[in-house]
């Protein structure tokens, strides 16, 4: 390990770190995340290989996920409970495991609140006031006494049992707008009695619940809170009022670390701002944790902060602890995508690091499905107990292997068969690799994926694969290549809509590569609910355009994350967009655009726009792989050319093909 390294450019964030009676080996650090991996609302084995091998990968801390303290804050039942004695001994090897490696292991404790509405388990939910949380969610049961101390027992006994479990700190969840934040905002606490009000009575509630806890694991034991530094909701908490609740909070118990975040469970922006996205710009919320550092310094405590966000790097992380902005940072979608992220840095592997995009496919969009999480970078995560690293999956006997086509799930395979040790040729027809990744970087609000397409190029590189673009592969000619094994990823194809009237519509890749050729009033008909025509829609307004978006669904991007789409909604808004839903474009004459609406079955005319992009789901063509089967060669379908998917897909099936082989 080239400790110099290490030390030269990364010494503030690889210096060790006194968290109460802690000692963090360095300050990075990954935060608490639901991954689903529960099992009966247990920690599995899943989660143990997880979190062993983040640990193993040099992380100084891991704060385990959202650890649920009573019946009706669980939800899922991939959901943990901690009020379950059951729970001892699951957590108890995986405090273990972690510990063997290096890093700290704490829990965090909470009760979601009015997230939760009990359709698994048939509960009712809780909140400080009937306030729901979506229009779509139903209002909580306001809490009376006798459930306010029922939460603060599944608190203490949650605390309790993470103690016995080798639990070495816990943290309490007073953010993301889940239950004891619900005490906390105005937005969601419209209480007349002692626990609503002024912003001294809505603390209350969380301050019992802190007292309790404190007083369960004793002073030495390392105890903090999750904080979220603003709501992004009109009439909710803001930084200035969450600076005085650090304070008041700080003064009122002993605290040992504030871990700042921000936004509430809003079905608004809010929500969307809490993983953003690659098209959200990161830093306004790193000012939030620097101003709550402040505040509680200028009041005479010397507690550690802790940012979150979007840290990629650990240059990142460095720079923001060196200019005193956070004591450490949380980074957990980037140790989802790179479990190594921290050591194959300070050894100068930068190469070697798989770099989150922010995508929020794998991990936001899984979460929300109530399945366990994935990575599109890192078809790895969650799998670890299954799929060991690369480097110990080596092949004794190396085959010749034939890639064709260099898109996302070509580029995947290739390079990971090559890494095994196989003997790897990529043909592209094009003279550029990537496939749809250079469709998709040609909006802004999607560059990112250019990273991920980079990465995977210089690895065919690295891993000695050769690569020939402006390959025409035909079935004869793969059939002499004579290879052990092909893998065909060539992908699939736009469908091109015909409609009534003659006028022309573009698929998208077409208004990508010449949105002049739309005019100024762009009609966008989606019947993929997919990410690139959500994403198409802002692109074409960002260049000017004015643009409505038509959908036959209820909704719009339906086969995306809310986690995501709470932000594109802002943010068309902000743009004019017009989205209008239960609408079916029929016909098209250049000028005039005719649209059914399916809610009457009445025809609307639409007059003035001067171009229709029609989304469709893209076509494998079969052909190809039908001839090859004829001819015997030994081929196997990935990525589009099996099924058109998304990028998510895609790259899982090339790297699932390649360890396979």
């Amino acid at each position: 390990m080239q400790e110099r390294f290490a030390e030269t450019e990364f010494s503030h964030a690889m210096a060790p770190l006194a968290v109460g009676n802690l000692t963090f080996r360095n300050r990075i650090l990954v935060p608490a995340h639901t991954t689903n991996f529960g099992e009966n609302h247990l920690p599995s084995e899943r989660h143990l290989a997880y979190h062993r091998e983040r640990a193993r990968g040099g992380v100084g801390a891991i704060i385990f996920e959202s650890i649920r303290v009573h019946a009706n804050s669980l939800g899922r039942p991939q959901a943990v409970c901690g009020f379950d004695p059951a729970c001892i001994e699951p957590f108890r090897r995986i405090t273990e495991a972690v510990k063997a490696e290096g890093a700290r292991i704490l829990g965090q404790i909470i009760h979601l609140g009015r997230q939760v509405e009990g359709d698994f388990e048939r509960t009712v939910s809780w909140g400080p006031s009937p306030i729901a949380w979506a229009t779509s969610a139903l209002p909580p049961r306001p809490m009376d006494r006798a459930d306010m101390d029922a939460v603060i027992e599944g608190h203490v006994l949650t605390a309790r049992h993470l103690m016995a479990a080798g639990f070495e700190g816990i943290e309490l969840q007073m953010a993301h707008g889940h239950l004891l934040q619900q005490f906390l905002s105005p937005l969601s606490n419209n209480r007349d009695d002692a626990y609503g009000g002024s912003a001294e009575n809505r603390m209350r509630f969380p301050l019992e619940v802190l007292q309790a806890v404190r007083a369960e694991v004793g002073r030495d034991f390392c105890l903090g809170i999750r904080l979220s530094g603003d709501e992004y909701v009109e009439g909710g908490i803001t930084i200035d009022q969450a600076e005085r609740t650090a304070v008041s909070l700080a003064a009122a118990e002993k605290i040992d670390f504030f871990n700042v975040s921000h936004s509430a469970y809003h079905a608004s922006y809010s929500l969307a701002s809490q993983m953003a996205d690659m098209a959200i710009d990161p830093e306004p919320f790193r000012s939030l944790p620097a101003r709550i550092r402040i505040a509680l310094r200028s009041r005479g405590h010397d507690i550690p902060v802790f940012a979150v966000c979007r840290f990629n790097t650990l240059a990142e992380a460095d720079a923001i602890i060196a200019a005193g902005g956070a004591d450490a940072v949380g980074m957990a979608r980037a140790h989802l995508a790179e479990p190594a992220i921290v050591n194959k840095t300070v050894e100068g592997r930068m190469n070697e690091i798989g770099t989150c995009i922010a995508c929020n496919q794998g991990c936001a969009g899984m979460l929300e499905k109530n399945l366990p999480i994935r990575c599109l970078v890192n078809p790895r995560a969650g799998l670890e107990g299954v799929w060991p690293e690369l480097a110990t999956t080596g092949t004794r006997q190396p085959k010749r292997l034939l890639v064709v086509g260099g898109g996302p799930a070509g580029l995947e395979a290739a390079r990971t068969a090559a890494e095994r040790g196989h003997i790897v040729t990529l043909w592209e027809k094009q003279d550029d690799l990537g496939g749809q990744f250079r469709d998709a970087v040609k909006m802004p609000k999607r560059a990112e994926f250019r990273t991920l397409m980079e990465e995977q190029i210089a690895d065919l590189d690295r891993f000695g694969v050769t690569v020939i673009t402006g390959k025409h592969a035909d079935a004869g000619s793969i059939s002499d290549f004579a290879a052990d094994a092909v893998f065909l990823a060539t992908g699939s194809t736009p469908v091109r809509t015909e409609f009534a009237g003659g006028g022309k519509a573009f698929t998208i890749v077409e208004a990508l590569d010449d949105p002049a050729a739309l005019g100024s009033d762009v009609a966008l008909f989606d019947r993929t609910g997919e990410w690139a025509a959500l994403t198409l829609a802002e692109h074409l307004a960002d260049l000017g355009k004015k643009v409505t978006f038509f959908s036959p669904a209820g909704g719009i991007a339906w086969r995306t994350t809310i986690y995501s789409t709470l932000a594109n909604l802002k943010r068309l808004r902000e743009k004019k967009v017009r989205i209008a839903t239960l609408r079916k474009v029929t016909a098209f004459d250049g000028k005039t655009l005719a649209v059914e609406d399916l809610s009457t079955g009445e025809s609307e005319l639409h007059m003035g726009f001067t171009g229709l992009v029609a989304a469709e789901h893209n076509f494998a063509d079969q052909s190809l792989f039908k001839q090859l089967r004829h001819l015997a060669v030994p081929v196997r379908q990935i990525g589009d050319n099996l099924a058109p998917r998304t990028a998510l897909e895609a790259v899982y099936h090339g790297h699932l093909a390649a360890r396979e082989l």
